[in-house]
């Protein structure tokens, strides 16, 4: 078990939990994890590229000249790739980006992330993240007294309104619910915010 420090919104400690080592301190691996952040930007693609081939252009549908006889190389339609206004050879056509991951490596890859936070010290344990004020300047003082620079993801188990509301004017802060914690939203984050209850949910999730 590792000790890690629960402070509150005004920076000083409150106490010390322990927290699971099979979690947070694990030896990571970079390969899943880039899988898995390959795989959420993947699922955000919508794959509606489209061209027409041959088959589909319109016209085209008798041979431009005769077979023999005129000293050009036959040709049995103008719709053919080479022809302005042809079809496309090899184009884009509407797919599915997303591809299959297991729920191992999932896990690993969501652990993988955790362990980095927690070893580059950019996570914050804090007490709670239930805020009075929604308003955006009250928000950005607290940032700068927990010493938060950069992009800050704030995970709560608890609804969190008033903070939801209270940063969403800002381009470098987020709030999401513990059950929506994923690989890609805690790398892209500079520092990870969570609250003592989300370090339990994670820990009950992962175990």
């Amino acid at each position: 078990m590792t000790k890690v420090n629960v402070i509150d919104l005004k920076g000083t400690k409150v106490k010390d939990i322990n927290i699971n080592d099979e979690i947070w301190k694990i030896e990571g691996n970079e390969i899943v994890l880039t899988k898995a952040i390959r795989l959420q930007m993947n699922a955000l693609r919508q794959g509606t590229a489209d061209t027409k081939g041959r088959s589909e252009v319109s016209g085209g549908g008798r041979k431009p000249y005769r077979q023999k006889g005129t000293g050009n190389a036959r040709q049995g339609s103008i719709r053919a790739p080479h022809y302005r206004g042809g079809g496309i050879v090899f184009g884009p056509t509407p797919r599915n980006y997303t591809f299959k991951m297991n729920k191992k490596e999932r896990r690993l890859a969501l652990k993988t992330a955790l362990t980095e936070k927690l070893a580059e010290k950019k996570l914050v344990v804090v007490d709670s993240l239930e805020v009075k004020s929604t308003k955006t300047k009250d928000t950005i003082q607290m940032l700068e007294t927990l010493k938060l620079e950069g992009k800050v993801l704030f995970v709560s188990t608890h609804d969190a309104e008033n903070l939801y509301l209270a940063t969403r004017n800002l381009g470098y802060a987020a709030v999401i619910m513990a059950d929506e914690l994923n690989v890609y939203d805690i790398v892209n984050a500079d520092y990870l915010v969570c609250d003592e209850d989300t370090m339990n949910y994670v820990e009950e999730a992962l175990k």
